[in-house]
């Protein structure tokens, strides 16, 4: 199995925000996280502990870039 560095440019407000957005969705779906970003209990089917961590691991990952 081959794994794959996603390098992404921390968002200054210099540089494009479109970019960076499709790049941490890009990144936050390779890690498993995308359903982080689901914004009603309807579109997911994972509970809420689970939920929760992933929230917190995605909200993580966003900091780093920012």
């Amino acid at each position: 199995m081959t794994t794959m560095k996603l390098d992404i440019e921390k968002f200054t407000g210099k540089n494009d925000f479109g970019l960076w957005k499709i790049k941490m969705k890009t990144l936050l779906t390779h890690n498993g996280l995308a359903d982080a970003l689901k914004t009603t209990a309807g579109e997911t089917s994972i509970d809420g502990e689970r939920m929760g961590e992933i929230k917190e691991k995605a909200h993580n990952a966003i900091i780093l870039c920012l």
